[in-house]
């Protein structure tokens, strides 16, 4: 398989209905249920590209760009947008969508780097060992 096709097929979208109890005292959802949502995202993709354990090794700048309000719901998704030796980069978009209309939009980005480990938690080629 090359590469454009597995990173096409690592593609992960999940999608949330904001509830309020995974709100913050304002109406809208919590940072942290959404770095935590983010986070198990990208480790899907990541997997699902590589086919090897990973962990998270950083998450980068995540930019808040707009609020999501109880009611609406929330769509992650996870793409892969770099791969180097032993570590992959993903990025993660929330796009907030109203419940009753097509309105649909960026709300928050974020990028997280995992790396590849073998059995003995030490870091392996990427390359290597994906999957024929």
């Amino acid at each position: 398989m090359d590469l454009s096709r597995r990173i096409e097929d690592s593609i992960t979208k999940v999608s949330k209905a904001i509830f309020p109890n995974t709100t913050n005292h304002y109406d809208t959802l919590f940072g942290g249920t959404a770095l935590k949502w983010m986070d198990e995202v990208s480790f899907i993709t990541a997997t699902r590209f590589t086919r090897q354990k990973v962990v998270t090794v950083s998450s980068s700048r995540v930019d808040f760009k707009k609020s999501i309000p109880a009611g609406t719901i929330a769509e992650l998704v996870g793409k892969v947008k770099m791969i180097g030796k032993s570590s992959i980069v993903v990025g993660v978009d929330i796009y907030l969508e109203d419940m009753y209309s097509d309105s649909r939009e960026l709300a928050v980005h974020g990028d997280f780097t995992f790396v590849a480990i073998d059995d003995n938690k030490k870091p392996i080629n990427i390359e290597k060992h994906l999957p024929v």
